[in-house]
C-alpha cells in the first residue's frame, strides 16, 4: 500500500481540521484538539515529530514494532519515516498530551540542521520508547511551552534564534531520560546482553565465520530485534564499547583461545574468524593487544 505523503504542516493541520498554524514551519498541538481519524494508510510526513501522548486509545505501528501511548511515553520521528495509527478502543474518552511538529527549513542554517541527525532516538529504534517520570515530563512540558508561546509571539528576527534553543534543549533533556533509561532498566540490558553473547558465541563456534565473514552490526541488531542505534547505544552506556567494538573485542577473544591451544596457523584462524586476509587480522589483533598474533603465542612458551 503506498503511503501518503504530509509535506507541509499547514497541510497536517489542514487534514486534522485545526486552525492553521501560527507559524508555516513550526506548529505545537495539544492533543485534544486534534480530531479521531481512520489512518489505516501508511504515513509519511516531511517534518520531524515529537509528542507526548495519554488517552489516545491508539497504537502506532512504526519500524518492526507497534508502541502504546497511555502514560508518559515521549516518541520521534524524522522526516521520510513511515507509521501507520491503528484505533484499538472507544474513542470517546478524553486524550492528552502534544504533538511538535518542526519542518527541516525551520533548522536551516544552524547548527541543529547538522545536529538533529545525530540524535539516535529518531531512528526506527525497535522495542524502546522514551518512558518519562513525572518529573521528567514537567520538564519536557515548560520547554513545549516556550517554544508554544514563542510561536504564538509576533514572528521577527529573533523568533527562529530563541526557538533553536529551546528545541536544543528539548532534545539535550531527551538524551539525558534516555541514558537514564538504559542505566535504571538494568535487567532488560543484562538480558540483551546475555542474548548478545550467546549469539556471538553460537556464531563463532560454528561455520558462519566462514561462510559469512565477520558479524555486521546490522546482522547481530536485526538477529536480536533492536535497532543497531539502541543497540549501540545500550553498550555504550552499560560496557563503553559500541556494537562494533564489542564484536571485535569477541573476536579477539576467540582469537586468543585459538592462538594459546590450538597448532592452527595464524593465517588458518584468520580464515575461521572470517578474515579475508590474514593481514587485516593481524592488524586487529595487535591494534587490541599491542602484540601481534605471533608475539601473543609465543609469550606462552
Amino acid at each position: 500500500m503506498q503511503p501518503q505523503r504530509i509535506k507541509s504542516i499547514t497541510e497536517f493541520h489542514r487534514q486534522r481540521n485545526l486552525a492553521p498554524p501560527e507559524h508555516p514551519l513550526i506548529s505545537v498541538i495539544n492533543f485534544e484538539h486534534i480530531g479521531y481519524t481512520c489512518d489505516a494508510h501508511p504515513i509519511v510526513m516531511d517534518f520531524y515529530s515529537i509528542s507526548l501522548k495519554k488517552n489516545t486509545n491508539t497504537k502506532i505501528k512504526y519500524g518492526q514494532s507497534v508502541y502504546d501511548f497511555d502514560e508518559g511515553t515521549l516518541f520521534f520521528m524524522s522526516p521520510g519515516q513511515v507509521f501507520q495509527i491503528q484505533r484499538t478502543k472507544d474513542a470517546t474518552s478524553t486524550r492528552s498530551g502534544w504533538l511538535l511538529l518542526v519542518h527541516p527549513d525551520f533548522l536551516w542554517n544552524t547548527p541543529l540542521a547538522k545536529d538533529i541527525r545525530q540524535y539516535e532516538f529518531f531512528g526506527y529504534a525497535t522495542n524502546e520508547a522514551l518512558f518519562l517520570s513525572a518529573q521528567e515530563e514537567e520538564k519536557i512540558a515548560e520547554v513545549i511551552s516556550q517554544i508554544q508561546k514563542e510561536c504564538r509571539s509576533n514572528i521577527d528576527k529573533f523568533t527562529q534564534n530563541i526557538i533553536i534553543a529551546q528545541l536544543n534543549l528539548l532534545l539535550s533533556y531527551s538524551e539525558r531520560f534516555y541514558n537514564r533509561q538504559f542505566i535504571t532498566r538494568k535487567v532488560t540490558n543484562h538480558q540483551v546482553l546475555e542474548r548478545l553473547e550467546h549469539l556471538l558465541n553460537e556464531y563463532f563456534n560454528g561455520e558462519e565465520p566462514v561462510k559469512k565473514g565477520i558479524p555486521t552490526v546490522q546482522f547481530v541488531a536485526e538477529a536480536l530485534n533492536i535497532s543497531p542505534n539502541y543497540l549501540s547505544g545500550l553498550l555504550k552506556v552499560v560496557t563503553g564499547s559500541s556494537t562494533q567494538q564489542h564484536i571485535h573485542n569477541f573476536l579477539i577473544e576467540k582469537a586468543k583461545e585459538k592462538l594459546s591451544t590450538t597448532n592452527l596457523s595464524v593465517s588458518e584462524i584468520a580464515y575461521e574468524l572470517g578474515f579475508e586476509h590474514p593481514q587485516s587480522f593481524s592488524k586487529l589483533f595487535k591494534a587490541k593487544t599491542r602484540l601481534s598474533p605471533l608475539e601473543f603465542r609465543q609469550s606462552f612458551n
